[in-house]
């Protein structure tokens, strides 16, 4: 036995010895996980921001504290507004530079100082547009008191990089360093935070898109075509923001005078006339031959635009979905007798929210530092954009005006013709410096109208090689080829950008007056400097009033109105000026009690000036007053009523596909073989629409089944009058779901339309079995278990390297999926785009409700988190809370803020 046991210890030794080996290399392989984790947390959490304890800085008067709350509010206050602004720019910093320092190079055209060549494209469109540059002249206007809070922010945000770089900023600047070491931040300037203005103009600038697709749509559409793609404003059926007053008649009458129009920066003289109608944006001119109508698109128009797209990525927006509701509600119909007010602007989905939640206080409210206001911010800019203050609250949402047009110009190399006279361009070279690449010069060309903006974008390149132009006698809606209008000057075609935002305003100007504001006329005189981007401005105040104020530098137009191209080279179709402020459409206390604006028609046609032709088709505002209305008849509403109506989910066109499948159905609404030769499962998803409540739910499976045959049908009925492109996808852009949901009604009571091709029942079934076998593909074969909010997901991508490519990388920012309810066009406005996949690219960016009786009653959610450094704990804490509704208390009273305190940070001078 002694022996054997002898015999076999070689074996033995040799597997403890291996056993030992293999242990010490998992220890050592734990060894390094745990020093590559350690790495790994120190290469992430250096860059958190200091939250408690004492910091020096040089450059405030006084000492100011720093008050965050679980979520990381602050609350900052302050002895003096220049300390006040100094902080709130530290504190942006600490928790948004990275944010701050791309969108200042988006802004000035400056990507590829970053990101390399890979941008060269995008900054040759953003320097050809020069925001920059119009925000350094705006800078240079502005008051002095006003230039000083630009200042002292700056300084602030300057403290804070005095002594950090790279990694300690934000994990970005890791990423970054492996494909550029030897980048540094330069120090921030307040033509760096008001050039923002500038893309949030570009971000909300509402119908380029539409006037782009009409014209490239008008070579193979004919004028009755176009004009049933675009339906007018549904005035009829749909609400008007100033409903006691739709024609704006009183505003006018209010007004001293004949009708007078501002001074254009350029353009003609003069007074336009009013424009023509705008629910007949066709015209009367004769419809084309039917071949003519149902010709395919030139396959040589590209699409989508590579680059408008990027820069609307890189701002915020997709486009469609883009808006905002907002309403007041008069204390007469509330629970305690005080204004209810509301708000959610709808914007691209981004990673971090392109809001940020603070409050700016002063210890002693007086003229030397008058601040005490509270609400949404924009990384990069002082002041508050969104909110209220001690006396009133105000919110936005977007106009919707039409304040830019394209121009065909006829151009030779040494100028542009207008009027039978050749003129000089206006020309300037910039000089685009690419990371790891050579320099690059590059000149740009204006006319009188703007910069040409023909050969950066495919489309607008498009409309160049083939124009096609709006003309007076045709009210606009009628394309006709330039040749037809007599004899052109010499040259070629380019495109040329008439847009407000080009010219230098004073939007700057007007946050402070709107955050001091303390009453219905303070209101009104920062609405009066809110030139850029025009919005809707709702207001209420401790008083009890509620007030609307359209505010916005409004063209108006010579002998064209925008909704297409307009000839260049005759001077009849310059801009004449601007609508008035005095005139521009207002109310306060309307006799109706509430007031609601969701980007639809503000007034009627009777309006003397023309604003747009391209309102939002109005399903969002029809449904809010809908509900509003209902409880106000049951009375009183409260701020849980206001927070609902946010969340309602009603498609818009639910009732109208309802009916166009109910005469499909047997008239039993049972057909076990199948309903008109479909399938199973296309019957019973048939038969669970004809069930449906309308709500886009994210538990619906109807919701699902319903937004997946909306994508079919709406295909099938474009493809029938427009083709497909060399790519295979619909001529026709489908980028507006309000507006097809008008379309589509409209064509439903048709019998004659000719949009659902030869066979109307044929391809409603058509598009019935694809949405069914798409679902069945994606997601099962039971259609009692689809379901919307899965398919519609929100994933919260950020801007920069969370589109990277690189896996890895994409992981550290990007957060979700987040299963929604909602889509677009509806209340809960979480937008998805026909033809690109189901998911949300558009959100409500922020929620908020206030209770003007108690502000500490208030209510708010942001759409992400506070902070924009990843893995911080307020990098996403109400991302998920946002996706289910819930809102959060909003502290605002010295004694709420304190109570809700939980971290407290004191900034000293330097001594």
């Amino acid at each position: 036995m002694t022996q054997r046991t002898d015999e076999h210890r070689p074996a033995r030794q040799r597997r403890r010895r291996l056993r030992r080996a293999l242990l010490g290399v998992l220890a050592g392989l734990v060894g390094l996980a745990v020093v590559v984790a350690g790495i790994g947390a120190w290469a992430v959490t250096r860059s958190f921001p200091q939250l408690d304890g004492r910091i020096d800085a040089a450059g405030i008067d006084s000492r100011v504290d720093v008050q965050r709350d679980a979520r990381g509010i602050p609350t900052i206050t302050a002895d003096s507004s220049a300390d006040l602004f100094f902080v709130q720019g530290f504190v942006h910093a600490q928790d948004r530079f990275w944010e701050m320092d791309f969108r200042r190079h988006l802004t000035s055209g400056r990507l590829s100082e970053l990101f390399g060549e890979s941008q060269r494209d995008t900054d040759v469109f953003l320097r050809t547009l020069g925001w920059h540059r119009v925000a350094e002249q705006e800078v240079e206007a502005l008051p002095e008191e006003v230039r000083g809070y630009y200042e002292a922010y700056a300084e602030g945000v300057n403290a804070y990089l005095a002594d950090r770089s790279g990694g300690r900023i934000s994990l970005e600047y890791t990423v970054l360093g492996m494909q550029n070491p030897d980048y540094e931040p330069e120090p921030w300037t307040p033509a760096d935070s008001v050039a923002w203005f500038k893309a949030m103009a570009w971000d909300l600038r509402t119908n380029i898109e539409d006037e782009t697709a009409r014209a490239l749509e008008s070579r193979s559409l004919s004028p009755e075509r176009l004009a049933e793609l675009y339906p007018g404003y549904p005035f009829d059926e749909h609400p008007v923001i100033l409903a006691d007053d739709r024609a704006g008649g009183a505003v006018i009458a209010a007004s001293a005078g004949a009708p007078a129009v501002e001074e254009a920066g350029s353009g003609g003289e003069g007074l336009a006339e009013p424009g023509a109608s705008a629910s007949d944006p066709g015209g009367s001119a004769s419809p084309q031959s039917e071949s003519a109508q149902s010709a395919p698109a030139d396959a040589s128009a590209p699409a989508a635009e590579s680059v408008l797209g990027r820069v609307d990525a890189l701002i915020s927006s997709q486009s469609e979905g883009v808006g905002s509701n907002s309403w007041v509600v008069s204390g007469e119909f509330t629970e305690s007798g005080k204004p209810l007010l509301a708000n959610d602007p709808h914007l691209g989905a981004e990673m971090p929210s392109v809001w940020t939640q603070m409050q700016l206080r002063c210890r002693s409210v007086d003229e030397r530092c008058p601040f005490d206001v509270a609400g949404f911010s924009f990384s990069g800019l002082p002041g508050i954009v969104i909110g209220h203050n001690r006396e009133v609250a105000w919110g936005f949402t977007n106009l919707t005006t039409d304040v830019a047009d394209l121009y065909v110009e006829r151009v030779e190399p040494d100028g542009y013709w207008k009027d039978g006279k050749k003129h000089p361009f206006e020309t300037r070279r910039e000089t685009i410096r690419v990371a790891g690449g050579s320099d690059e010069e590059i000149e740009v060309r204006s006319t009188a109208h703007g910069p040409i903006v023909s050969g950066l974008t495919p489309d607008f390149t498009a409309i160049a090689e083939h124009p096609r132009v709006g003309t007076a006698s045709g009210g606009g809606g009628t394309a006709v080829d330039p040749s037809t209008l007599g004899a052109l000057p010499p040259g070629e075609f380019a495109v040329s950008l008439r847009w407000t935002a080009l010219d230098a305003g004073s939007t700057a100007e007007a946050i402070f007056l709107m955050n001091t504001a303390s009453d219905y006329a303070g209101f009104r005189e920062a609405a009066s400097k809110f030139d850029v981007p025009a919005q809707n401005l709702i207001y209420a105040d401790l008083d009890g009033n509620i007030g609307y104020q359209a505010p916005g530098r409004l063209p108006v137009r010579g002998a064209g109105d925008g909704w297409l191209p307009q000839p260049g080279w005759d001077s009849a179709y310059d801009w004449r000026g601007f609508v008035p402020f005095d005139e521009q459409p207002r109310t306060l206390n309307p006799a109706s009690g509430y007031i609601v604006t969701a980007n639809n028609a503000i007034v009627d046609d009777a309006y003397p000036y023309l604003l747009s032709r391209d309102w939002d088709y109005g399903y969002r505002a029809a449904r809010i007053v809908e509900l509003l209305e209902e409880r106000i008849a049951a009375g009183p509403v409260d701020s849980a009523d206001m927070t609902a109506i946010q969340l309602d989910n009603r498609f818009p066109a639910a009732a109208e596909l309802q009916a166009a499948y109910a005469s499909v159905l047997d008239p039993t609404g049972s057909h076990p073989e199948g309903v008109g030769g479909t399938d199973s499962v296309t019957a019973s998803a048939l038969r669970m629409l004809q069930e449906w409540d309308g709500q886009n739910d994210a538990d619906s499976a109807a919701a699902a089944y319903a937004n997946v045959l909306w994508e079919h049908v709406t295909a099938e009925m474009v493809q029938a009058i427009g083709g497909t492109d060399a790519n295979g996808t619909a001529a026709i852009p489908r980028d507006d779901q309000g507006r097809f949901a008008l379309f589509f009604a409209r064509q439903l009571d048709d019998p004659e339309s000719v949009w659902f091709g030869d066979d109307r029942e044929a391809l409603l079934l058509s598009a019935a079995e694809a949405a069914s076998h798409e679902l069945v593909e994606a997601q099962g074969s039971d259609p009692s278990r689809w379901n919307w909010g899965e398919l519609h997901a929100l994933e919260l991508t950020n801007g920069t390297f969370g589109t990277s490519g690189i896996a890895p990388i994409e992981a550290l920012f990007n957060r979700g999926p987040y299963p929604v309810g909602g889509g677009s066009s509806v209340v809960n406005a979480t937008g998805w785009t026909l033809g690109e996949g189901y998911e949300t690219v558009t959100v409500p960016s922020m929620r908020m409700v206030i209770d003007l009786d108690d502000w500490d009653a208030s209510t708010w959610q942001n759409l992400s988190g506070q902070s924009g450094h990843a893995f911080h704990p307020n990098y996403a804490d109400q991302a998920e809370n946002w996706a289910s509704g819930e809102t959060y208390a909003w502290p605002y009273s010295r004694k709420a803020v304190e109570a809700a305190t939980t971290h407290r940070l004191v900034i000293e001078p330097s001594t």
